[in-house]
């Protein structure tokens, strides 16, 4: 500031001196009448409004009015004036001198702006470019800062990212002091300006979404090119967590895949000896065979069962490795939802012998197109899951219905129920319910029941409340017009 009026001081000093000194020539060197002296003057007005500002020029213009009634008008050497019409002459003379210096001082600004928004304008094109070479490995929020310093010339730069809470400068010392202007500034949304640091702390946004701040000292930019640059700097802000939701989704398809594989493959490898084992225990408790000890059938019995519960899991297991990794496809074909729970029931018969299932199926149900086998497994798992949590001797019941263009398939138990809370989880893999830890389970059941119906476009829910029992359902889509099982 103190630099600034002494260098204005300096060019008033200067405007007054070239008044002077044409004084001085015009009236004693080589005197001229007041015509050539009027000229003389505005010539120098215009030169000193060109060279200096509106300041000087208006001194000059009234100096040099002073000087043109004392020295050139008559009475010579008074600032009287004896003819009117030199009254006249003088003030157009005084309004002329103003009016050229202003024009000159205003079209010298207007270059001058112009040029500096040219500036502008180069240094953010070279800015967005400097920042398409952003370098993956580090924090974009750095490397702006580092560009913007490097390209504006600005002595210091801070640049504060919400997402990640970091502050990153570049040539500020009162650290403690610029942190807090930043966080402000982003939770506040409010352009911070100090004339006497030169300083700017103006909030990043995009959109209604606050990014941050930045932070520049020494900063000479007009309010759009701040508001371009800001601009500049949440568009590579948002582009950086954008790439980042890319490669962590990227990062987790990849582990999902590589997990699904292993799993896919390590099923397969128990096939081969479950096979085995159950081939040789059904053989073992089969009567073609000698007559077996109660202690040794009881024996080979449990390893039985253990085969068939053993090869339970590792289908389930399969299923959903091959759903996770993307090699779930569908088999449609068209067929009537009677025969999807008649075969899903064929499947469960050595699981549903002893308990009353209840099968309603409304009259002249519409074909439905669908993987059979897949909608199969999931009516299977619905009815076993029934099973597992109902009393033995409590109804499970399976029902088809249409609701509007889609057919609802059901399974009601009597059971516990299931709370809001866990209802809210039940479809999650390896979920199980909190109070019926103890029974043989998995907890992958649901889980692939869900993934088989979403994957027909469908939904599968449940409505239940404590000590009411539960009733899954799932929708299924009608095939077109004239299809046939």
């Amino acid at each position: 500031m103190v630099q600034k009026s002494v260098r204005l001081a300096g060019r008033v000093v200067a405007a007054l001196a070239i008044v002077a000194a044409l004084t001085f020539l015009s009236f004693r060197l080589a005197p001229v009448n007041e015509i050539t002296a009027g000229f003389l003057y505005l010539v120098a007005i215009l030169l000193i409004a060109t060279a200096g500002g509106l300041v000087e020029s208006t001194l000059a213009s009234i100096v040099a009015m002073l000087c043109f009634n004392y020295f050139f008008l008559p009475p010579i050497g008074t600032l009287t004036i004896s003819d009117p019409r030199n009254w006249v002459a003088l003030f157009a003379f005084l309004a002329t001198s103003l009016t050229a210096s202003q024009l000159s001082a205003r079209a010298k600004r207007r270059t001058r702006e112009a040029v500096e928004r040219q500036n502008e304008i180069e240094r953010l094109y070279s800015l967005s470019r400097a920042l398409l070479l952003t370098e993956a490995a580090r924090p974009i929020a750095k490397q702006i800062v580092e560009q913007v310093a490097q390209v504006f010339e600005f002595p210091a730069v801070a640049l504060y990212d919400r997402g990640s809470g970091e502050i990153y400068r570049a040539g500020f010392d009162d650290l403690p002091a610029i942190d807090a202007e930043l966080r402000e500034a982003a939770v506040r949304s409010q352009l911070f300006r100090d004339e006497n640091s030169a300083l700017i702390v103006t909030p990043i946004r995009l959109g209604r979404q606050p990014m941050g701040s930045l932070a520049v000292r020494g900063a000479s930019l007009s309010d759009a090119a701040l508001q371009s640059l800001v601009n500049l700097a949440a568009i590579w802000l948002e582009r950086a967590l954008s790439e980042e939701a890319v490669n962590r989704a990227e990062v987790a398809r990849r582990s999902d895949e590589l997990k699904s594989t292993l799993l896919d493959a390590i099923a397969h490898e128990f096939k081969t000896p479950l096979t085995s084992i159950k081939a040789v225990t059904s053989d073992l408790l089969s009567d073609s065979v000698s007559p077996l000890e109660q202690r040794q059938r009881e024996l080979i019995s449990i390893a039985d069962e253990g085969a068939d519960r053993l090869s339970t899991l590792v289908t389930q297991a399969i299923q959903l490795a091959r759903i996770e990794g993307g090699k779930f496809q569908l088999s449609r074909g068209v067929h009537l939802p009677s025969s999807l729970i008649s075969a899903a029931l064929r499947q469960m018969k050595a699981l549903t012998d002893g308990r009353e299932i209840t099968v309603s199926i409304a009259g002249e149900l519409p074909l439905v197109s669908v993987d059979a086998e897949l909608v199969q497994m999931v009516i299977a798992h619905l009815i076993d899951n029934a099973l597992k949590y109902s009393p033995r001797g409590a109804p499970i019941s399976v029902g088809a219905q249409v609701s509007g263009d889609l057919v609802v398939i059901d399974v009601t138990d009597r059971g516990a129920g299931i709370t809001e809370e866990e209802q809210s989880r039940i479809f999650d893999k390896f979920y199980r319910g909190t109070k019926e830890r103890n029974l043989k389970g998995t907890g992958m059941g649901l889980a692939i029941a869900r993934e088989i119906i979403r994957a027909h476009g469908q939904e599968i829910w449940v409505r239940s409340k404590p000590g009411e029992g539960s009733e899954f359902s799932f929708s299924l889509p009608l095939a077109p017009r004239g299809g046939a099982e």
